[in-house]
């Protein structure tokens, strides 16, 4: 009798479990994805400029002064929305931007901001995702917001908007140094 009870009761145990699982999804943030390089520094890479492939960048770019990371691609419907945005913060609240085009063609990237306008102080071309694949990036777009020293201290998964500019990322911007 026990031993009937038993495997009874088994798909009893896993459907809770899963039900369990799935209910604590249903309240999770899908924008607050969690990454181990928060409070860390941006990792070594090298990468090519956009516009100027002899030239090169490299961690250093990420000291001096707070900013954000913007992951951007033209393939992403999402980039685009957010792309005006960007342009905005840059010019209303003068925000250093650095921008890392992300698994995209050249050419096309190059277009995408002649036509749009470029809220980037420096253009990364990244275009196997080697430096987004060390950030742990998912897809674009992804904003890192980065301080003086080179620290990443906030990611955020999904375009920029006025709400989650402030509502979320300025407060945070505003503490960094």
């Amino acid at each position: 009798m026990n031993r009937r009870i038993l495997i009874l009761s088994i798909p009893l145990l896993l459907f809770l479990g899963a039900s369990v699982f799935l209910y604590k999804g249903l309240f999770s943030d899908p924008t607050k994805l969690e990454s181990v390089l928060i409070d860390q520094p941006i990792p070594e890479f090298t990468l090519q400029d956009l516009h100027d492939l002899d030239k090169q960048h490299s961690k250093d770019i990420f000291t001096g002064q707070p900013m954000l990371l913007n992951v951007w691609a033209t393939w992403c419907p999402t980039c685009y929305a957010e792309h005006e945005y960007l342009n905005e913060l840059k010019a209303k609240e003068g925000i250093y931007i650095i921008g890392m085009n992300y698994k995209d063609e050249r050419d096309k990237a190059l277009r995408w901001l002649k036509n749009l306008g470029n809220p980037y102080a420096i253009d990364l071309y990244d275009p196997r995702g080697m430096l987004g694949l060390d950030l742990g990036v998912y897809g674009a777009p992804e904003t890192f917001l980065i301080d003086s020293r080179g620290v990443i201290r906030y990611r955020h998964v999904g375009d920029v908007n006025d709400q989650v500019w402030q509502q979320t990322l300025k407060p945070i911007f505003e503490r960094m140094e």
